[in-house]
């Protein structure tokens, strides 16, 4: 028996090899089958984890209100709208669930120093805000408790922005100066510089994109002393304004099992005391497991359309060996004179596109595993002819990095398989049925 497989095998290579060119466009339509479930299975995966990373920045156990300026708001004079530090104290003293409460206020704002002059987000923060924004302090320190207490004029500086104030002396120490509606610029003192951090990306439209490239970070009780809860924008020939006492309020829960169950009751509790929309309540936690569901699908549907690269190269095998059966004729008749079964003719055929199936699959596997350094490659190939499209695509196109699910492999090369067999099966079955002395006629 093992010697009759063993036979089976060398003639259904050595028949392949006869026809190499043939054999090499059957391989084909299996190998981009196989390399393409791999590709896309890894780009889809490299895209969510990136969405997944982004979300977890903002913390599991986060909730975090935004103020929202609603489409109508009613009353005179400046419109007051969003979240209040009455907010604050109300969810701090009566949902025992929440560990911290983190107010943040933020106003766009000119800052100078000496010559240099550019716009930058200042940003109202306690000393926590640096660890739930996962920033890092890379000279002097970010402001602490006793400079909130005190409401001293200090800030730490983004990166870029200390970069583009400070190009070759150490800002700590310097003081700069920041615009303020209708008086003197503020002065502060530089007492700590941070590290780059990337922008994190805006999320389905519950959450604006943050970029960390040109923040002042100040205590926010001296925000709250030196600029306010009026901003007033002016404008030619008059000026407008808004107050807003805090532009976001960061929950943190004790653990992840209480973030549902809290968020229902901040909910509850913001919806008592406001009388218009003009909050919105984001829980990274609910966008994580969104962004989990999305994951799979987009995973299901890269890998239905790498599923039909297989079945179209499967189609070419059925078509190829029907094809060779025709061409083969006369052979199957010799073989079947000579004392050959059906199942020897069925076995030899079905043995050429097994044979066919997993070349391709194998040659496929060997490129998918090569799609993170083939992305990567192209990638800077386009940014060298083509600088300025790609910096006008998005930061998830310009970044992600494929990545090889281990499951895609097994998988595709056992459907590079299954779809040989299948479409090699009627082939063989109409091989092997064939009348020997019809087959022997033929010319």
């Amino acid at each position: 028996m093992t010697f009759r497989w063993l036979r089976t095998w060398q003639l259904g290579v050595k028949s392949l090899l006869v026809h190499p060119l043939r054999s090499l466009l059957t391989v084909l339509g299996i190998f981009i089958g196989v390399a393409s479930v791999i590709w896309l299975v890894a780009i889809g995966e490299g895209i969510s984890l990136q969405a997944q990373q982004q979300i977890e920045d903002l913390g599991a156990t986060n909730i975090i209100i935004r103020s929202v300026k609603p489409t109508v708001i009613e009353g005179d004079g400046f419109p007051q709208f969003g979240v209040t530090r009455e907010d604050r104290d109300v969810i701090e003293a009566t949902i025992p669930t929440i560990e911290k409460v983190l107010p943040i206020r933020e106003i766009p704002r000119r800052v100078a120093y000496g010559q240099q002059s550019l716009d930058a987000r200042l940003v109202g923060c306690t000393p926590d805000y640096a660890k739930v924004m996962r920033l890092t302090v890379a000279r002097g320190h970010f402001p602490t408790s006793t400079e909130l207490n005190s409401t001293d004029n200090v800030c730490a500086l983004a990166a870029e922005l200390a970069e583009t104030l400070f190009p070759i002396s150490d800002p700590i120490g310097k003081q700069i100066s920041v615009e303020k509606s209708g008086g003197e610029p503020e002065t502060f003192v530089v007492v700590g510089v941070m590290q780059p951090r990337s922008a994190m990306a805006g999320i389905g439209g519950s959450l604006d994109s943050v970029q960390f490239n040109a923040d002042i970070y100040v205590p926010i009780t001296t925000f709250w002393a030196r600029y306010g809860d009026l901003i007033v924008v002016p404008r030619p020939g008059s000026f407008t304004g808004e107050v807003v006492e805090l532009t976001q309020l960061t929950l943190q829960v004790r653990s992840v099992d209480e973030v549902m169950e809290t968020t229902t009751a901040v909910r509850n509790l913001m919806a008592r005391r406001h009388q218009q929309e003009d909050y919105s309540v984001v829980v990274p936690q609910e966008l994580i497991e969104q962004a989990k569901t999305t994951r799979l699908m987009f995973i299901v549907l890269m890998g239905l359309i790498a599923a039909i690269s297989l079945v179209v190269g499967g189609i070419g095998i059925m078509n190829i060996m029907l094809a060779t059966v025709t061409e083969r004729t006369r052979e199957i008749g010799i073989r079947r004179a000579l004392g050959a079964k059906k199942a020897d003719i069925t076995r030899q055929f079905l043995v050429e596109t097994i044979a066919l199936s997993v070349v391709g699959g194998v040659t496929g596997i060997i490129v998918g595993l090569a799609c993170p350094i083939s992305v990567e490659w192209m990638r800077s190939g386009l940014e060298q002819t083509f600088p300025e499209a790609m910096a006008n695509l998005p930061d998830v196109v310009k970044s992600a990095a494929p990545v090889i699910v281990p499951w895609s492999i097994p998988l595709a090369f056992g459907i590079s398989v299954v779809v040989g067999v299948l479409f090699g099966l009627y082939p063989a079955i109409r091989a092997a049925a064939m009348d020997p002395i019809e087959a022997l006629r033929h010319e």
